[in-house]
């Protein structure tokens, strides 16, 4: 039978991951085939600053990954982006019906989202995805899609995902110069929301909060759709450093501390305090953007952690206090044995990527989030129990 590899790359400030998925026609769903990972030089709070380091850091990435998976050639991926160029903005427009009679076409919802694009005002960023969030026929909210109905005026709101120009750019170039194919770039969120978030959160109301070794990004989600996504220049490393200054130690000693797994002779009372005091900062600024939004304790699904912050200890306790919203640690519906440990959080942007579907067709990447949720969990165990340290 004709087999199909899936790959995702995710550039991360420390680390750049290549995961590798294999489908089999007639297999409803993919296999973990290997990953592979290296150290990332080049990369700044997402901002590219040397592309031929970074270019280095994806060779040696899927170098590795290309041995781990036996004898396959990598040649063309799904790829994150993130970092704190990364901005979603909300645009409003509309347009007249067309039709005589009144009926809503496909042709109508296209010009009101084109009208809400001509309605933006982001120089030097290009739109990378966008989200239709709601519609309104004629002054009065509709559900649901609106070919077919009928009436004078169609309005939409759109959710527009963006970037700076010069660091897509510079991305492009970068995979270019280590030859491999980008299929399509994708906000680091949403690949690591298609992992780690079920189709129920999504529904119902949650934030995936991404705490990163210099960002802290967010994406909130509702009626199964991103509402919005931005990212803070904060992240583990500024407490790992606040941790150095406090006990005067070295970085690396310092990381051991903070997640609980070194105390030794360091008082746990005052670990906690430093630990806490930055992570205050950081749930201060996400309960301020969910503010702005109009969202701060009204998210039933909660907050989601990932990233390699998630491994502070009490870290899901602290966003339950701070941010007045139900706080767990990583995936919900994700079932692991209980021998196996998921080796670095972080992995699931890159899983994500492997699993990004466009058209439900694994010729445009297959979404095994869709289907018997059991699948799915074994699916996700089969997978993640490979990631071993």
């Amino acid at each position: 039978m004709a087999k199909k590899i899936s790959v995702g790359i995710d550039i991360g400030t420390h680390t750049t991951r290549v995961t590798v998925l294999e489908h089999v026609n007639g297999e409803e769903y993919p296999s973990f085939l290997g990953s592979g990972s290296s150290a990332t030089s080049g990369i700044r709070m997402g901002y590219i600053i040397n592309i031929k380091q970074v270019s280095d850091s994806i060779r040696r990435a899927v170098r590795n990954a290309e041995k781990n998976c036996g004898d396959i050639k990598i040649k063309k991926a799904y790829v994150s982006i993130g970092g704190i160029s990364l901005l979603s903005v909300a645009s409003i427009g509309s347009a007249i019906i067309s039709k005589a009679d009144g009926e809503i076409t496909n042709l109508d919802v296209t010009k009101a989202l084109a009208n809400s694009e001509e309605n933006l005002d982001i120089p030097n960023r290009k739109i990378i995805q966008s989200y239709p969030l709601a519609y309104k026929l004629d002054g009065k909210e509709i559900h649901g899609h609106p070919e077919g109905m009928r009436g004078i005026k169609l309005e939409v709101k759109a959710l527009y995902i963006t970037c700076l120009k010069q660091n897509i750019e510079d991305l492009v170039t970068a995979f270019a110069e280590s030859n491999i194919e980008i299929i399509d770039i994708i906000p680091s969120q949403i690949a690591t929301g298609m992992a780690t978030l079920s189709e129920k959160q999504k529904m119902a109301g949650s934030a995936l909060l991404d705490i990163g070794a210099e960002t802290v990004s967010m994406a909130v989600f509702e009626n199964n759709m991103p509402t919005s996504m931005i990212t803070f220049p904060i992240g583990g490393m500024d407490i790992t450093k606040d941790v150095a200054l406090g006990f005067r130690i070295d970085l690396e000693e310092a990381e051991n501390v903070k997640i609980g797994s070194l105390l030794g002779n360091f008082p746990k009372k005052k670990v906690d305090e430093i630990v806490e005091a930055r992570l205050g900062d950081i749930f201060e600024l996400v309960e301020n953007h969910l503010k702005r939004i109009k969202k701060n304790g009204l998210l039933p699904a909660g907050v989601i952690i990932v990233g390699g912050g998630s491994y502070i200890q009490r870290i899901d306790e602290i966003a339950k206090r701070d941010l007045r919203l139900p706080s767990r640690i990583g995936p919900a519906d994700i079932s692991i044995n209980s021998k196996y440990k998921v080796k670095d959080a972080s992995w699931y942007t890159s899983l994500g990527l492997a699993l990004y579907s466009k058209n439900n067709n694994f010729n445009e990447e297959l979404n095994p989030l869709q289907g018997n949720i059991k699948q799915v969990k074994g699916f996700f165990k089969s997978i993640l129990s490979q990631l071993l340290p």
